[in-house]
């Protein structure tokens, strides 16, 4: 018990103490503003978490641009709130909400029949929604909150709608798939016999593990698709410390405190979701030009393990195991 005490104040701490050193480059970096994007009329977006926070703003500027966006999320009134409120703005946006609970692999399965039951393209998949630092316990199907939501259920929805992407995509104008990730994942690391984490379970290790899944998948998709010659790139994103509601979970003096800082030096949503936006629209990451990790409007440097090849196919292979049908 007093080992696990320690173990998990030691990943709380390193957690904080990267987050502090992101807080002070971010204080001192000049943000990102996000340049005008070519429209999106005829193209499909979806976007998981689309209902608040960085997801919302990211739908907004779509629609605004345009695009037809489907919101998938699991609070049906968060997704017909945004709704409303984006067709306020404006009047002509094509935004629907789509039930989607990452936490569940049939409403995973379920989201992706009812999508393709309607023949439409998808030309643009961000993968958003996020759970962060939240008390211990399991998806529907037994793994792991983060690992579960965060990466697991993410990734099954975009192997699911893999085929589509790449349907819509072509020579010029690439699909895209985007995975809101995080700086987290420099703190996390793969245990393959232990993805969810049972042996010794911190929440804040949890997260930063299951950041780092979703970057090993993004840049091992993109390697995949890009060997196939196929017309669709994944990417990861690093959106910065945003003030969102993601920070609920902190341990209870830090979220005190998280109030006062979060306004004086955390980015906006707005912010949070420019390099998201640039990532899925920007003409610059076309074709060859995709891919990568990129954060605060450029690309960024990850941790050696998130391109081992070894690393990258045990959790490949695993990730699939764990979904193959019971």
């Amino acid at each position: 018990m007093f080992s696990l005490f320690w173990f998990r104040l030691e990943e709380a701490v390193k957690l904080y103490l990267l987050g502090f050193k992101v807080l002070v480059v971010q204080l001192f970096s000049k943000r990102f503003k996000l340049p005008a994007m070519p429209r999106q009329d005829g193209k499909v977006v979806i976007v998981t978490g689309g209902g608040k926070g960085i997801g919302y703003e990211v739908v907004r500027h779509m629609a605004k641009l345009g695009a037809h966006v489907i919101i998938g999320c699991r609070d049906e009134r968060q997704g017909v709130e945004a709704i409303r409120k984006i067709q306020e703005e404006y009047n002509e946006a094509k935004v629907e909400f789509r039930k989607l609970d990452l936490a569940s692999l049939q409403s995973i399965h379920q989201f992706v029949h009812n999508f393709k039951e309607r023949d439409l393209p998808l030309n643009i998949l961000v993968n958003n929604a996020g759970v962060m630092l939240v008390p211990e316990g399991c998806t529907e199907n037994g793994f792991e909150l983060h690992f579960g939501v965060n990466y697991l259920g993410h990734f099954l929805l975009t192997w699911l709608l893999l085929d589509t992407l790449k349907l819509s995509g072509k020579s010029g104008n690439f699909s895209r798939v985007v995975n809101v990730s995080s700086s987290a994942h420099r703190n996390g690391q793969i245990r393959p016999n232990d993805l969810n984490s049972r042996q010794c379970y911190s929440a804040h290790g949890a997260y930063c593990h299951s950041k780092l899944a979703q970057l090993l998948f993004s840049s091992r998709l993109h390697q995949e698709l890009e060997q196939g010659g196929f017309p669709v790139s994944s990417c990861a994103v690093d959106p910065g410390m945003v003030d969102t509601s993601l920070y609920r979970h902190l341990w209870t003096p830090l979220r005190l405190a998280h109030r006062i800082v979060s306004l004086l030096l955390f980015k906006t949503p707005t912010e949070g979701a420019a390099t998201v936006l640039f990532a899925a629209l920007s003409p610059a990451l076309e074709g060859e030009c995709g891919g990568g990790y990129w954060a605060n409007g450029g690309r960024d440097v990850t941790t050696p393990l998130t391109f081992d090849p070894l690393i990258q196919q045990q959790l490949w292979e695993t990730s699939h195991r764990f979904l193959e049908p019971q």
